[in-house]
């Protein structure tokens, strides 16, 4: 069993370096990240898992199905195909479908989620 607590991230994430080496584009702040794979690797067909950012703001087009929930922090989320805009803090989950474009405006010092991703 894998508890998900609000506000709480895993005590120690791997260094993941920068999402711009996740194949995102970095426009503001340096973007450094970090996760903890908990099931599969971010490769296979279905993985599970933690990823934390600094305060940044950066363009992605999704790589796989995300359902993910906020657990520290607070990020505004846009999706360049239809203009669509919301802000998810800690509690918020959200599902976005592979292939959408998404400009990220972390909000604050710090912000982690858990996910499940489906390629």
């Amino acid at each position: 069993m894998l508890p998900i607590k609000l506000g709480q991230k895993p005590s120690a994430l791997d260094d993941w370096g920068t999402v711009a080496s996740l194949g995102s584009v970095i426009l503001e702040g340096d973007g450094k990240c970090a996760g903890k794979m908990e099931f599969g690797a971010p490769t296979d067909a279905v993985s599970s898992g933690w990823f934390s950012v600094s305060k940044s703001v950066f363009k992605m087009v999704y790589p796989f199905n995300e359902h993910a929930t906020v657990v520290e922090g607070s990020a505004t989320l846009t999706d360049e195909s239809t203009g669509e805009t919301q802000t998810f803090v800690v509690g918020d989950s959200w599902f976005i479908k592979k292939g959408t474009p998404i400009l990220w405006k972390i909000e604050t010092a710090s912000f982690t989620k858990n996910y499940f991703a489906v390629v």
